[in-house]
């Protein structure tokens, strides 16, 4: 299966179990691998054949940017089963959610959640 990558997108978000979090908000990254079949755009140099980066970048900045979550979890599967629903050619999906700034003590460069989700068709 071929695949296309898109690498740590930036939101700002509300999601988390802390008040503080849905009061305040924090940055987010998102990186996602959407699989698919690409030989016919490969051969056709057609978006329509495809799909749209930048369609798929708003998914993700409209879920993470709107309704609060309380888990990282719960935000993955939304942008997930949101991609796989609007996207047909998507056979499967892997959606990386991380949390650059936690607010937990420590040392640490970040949390993240990965899930993997395919619809049955």
């Amino acid at each position: 299966m071929d695949k296309i990558y898109l690498n740590e997108l930036e939101f700002y978000g509300y999601h988390g179990v802390l008040p503080e979090e849905n009061r305040l908000g924090q940055r987010f990254r998102v990186s996602l691998v959407l699989e698919l079949d690409l030989a016919k755009a490969g051969k056709s140099d057609d978006l329509n054949d495809t799909v749209s980066y930048a369609e798929i970048y708003e998914i993700c900045k409209e879920i993470v940017g709107g309704k609060p979550y309380r888990l990282l979890e719960a935000v993955a599967d939304k942008i997930a089963y949101t991609i796989l629903n609007h996207f047909p050619l998507i056979v499967q999906t892997t959606v990386k959610v991380i949390k650059p700034d936690p607010p937990i003590p420590g040392h640490y460069q970040s949390v993240a959640v990965e899930i993997t989700r395919s619809l049955t068709k």
